[in-house]
């Protein structure tokens, strides 16, 4: 369960996101604005970090994915995967970093793919009762509830491969697929996901 705050954000996600796309060399478009597409979240069970996916479009149409952590005070040794700061008009300053450096993100997806797990449900509170919201993106593991949580790694260094950035710790192999949508094969240890005018596709990989 991910509880939402009617909040104001500055900068905003897709600004912080703009600016840190032509500095990762996986990204192949030009510096344009981006339009938001969907999102979808995982739960920190500690509950001390934001997990979320951006999943949005550049200018040429190609949709990409973005899994971004939000903290309370900086990750340590997390400097290579910081895209900026910004202030939440409720929960103050928040550090915001690349997911694939993020133990947090990496161990909730990880656990997401081996448990057949979902993306978390999306609560807000609006005058004073919590609604439920729609989530924008339906994703799914393909393990089952059988599967062994993953815990926070430690270690962790990323490689980018074309469209794709794999981290690395502890013997765990978790690769993101920048543009999803691609065809590729579900076999395996994957994530997938669906969206408006998207059909079924793999969105994370674990191990090659």
């Amino acid at each position: 369960m991910a509880l939402l705050h009617q909040a104001t954000v500055t900068p905003s996600k897709l600004e912080l996101v703009r600016d840190w796309l032509p500095t990762q060399p996986w990204y192949r478009g030009p510096a344009a604005d981006l339009s938001p597409v969907a999102a979808y979240r995982f739960d920190d069970p500690e509950g001390e970090v934001g997990i979320e996916t951006i999943l949005t479009a550049a200018s040429d149409g190609a949709v990409l994915q973005v899994p971004v952590t939000y903290r309370g005070a900086p990750l340590e040794g997390g400097e290579p995967w910081l895209i900026g700061t910004m202030e939440h008009s409720v929960l103050g300053a928040r550090w915001v970093y690349d997911g694939l450096g993020d133990p947090a993100y990496l161990a909730a997806v990880a656990t997401a793919v081996r448990t057949g797990g979902r993306q978390a449900d999306l609560l807000i509170e609006i005058d004073g009762e919590m609604v439920t919201r729609e989530p924008t993106a339906v994703v799914k593991g393909s393990g089952s509830p059988a599967g062994e949580p993953v815990q926070p790694p430690t270690d962790v260094t990323t490689v980018h491969e074309g469209g794709a950035t794999v981290a690395m710790a502890d013997g765990l192999r978790v690769t993101v697929l920048r543009y999803p949508g691609s065809g590729e094969s579900t076999d395996g240890d994957v994530l997938t996901g669906r969206w408006a005018g998207q059909a079924e596709t793999v969105l994370v990989r674990l191990g090659k």
